[in-house]
């Protein structure tokens, strides 16, 4: 009814997500099963790779910050606007898979 996805042998009693009870669930179907693993794989990447971008947000800043040269500084600027693009990019994706049902 909610979308909510359990994984075990036997649906709970009833749902955690919107309290339906469990004659409301329904088993998936093996291809739907493999569809939401892969998707899973694909989406814990996307999350990795934003935590990176985020990481390389926080040393170009200290980068900036030390102001070593302005070549150094304008290398970090460079590296600070790609991490806020691709950061933008990955969650329009995210959101995507989201509207999508890729979301598993």
């Amino acid at each position: 009814m909610c979308n909510f996805t359990h994984e075990g042998a036997e649906a709970p009693d009833q749902c955690p997500k919107c309290g339906a009870p469990k004659e409301k669930f329904a088993a998936l179907e093996a291809d739907h099963v493999e569809k939401i693993e892969r998707s899973r794989y694909g989406n814990a990447l996307l999350m990795e790779l934003n935590g990176m971008m985020e990481a390389l947000a926080e040393m170009s800043e200290a980068g900036i910050e030390d102001d070593l040269d302005p070549a150094c500084v304008k290398l970090w600027k460079e590296c600070l606007d790609f991490s806020s693009f691709a950061r933008q990019s990955l969650k329009a994706e995210i959101q995507n898979h989201m509207g999508k049902g890729k979301w598993g």
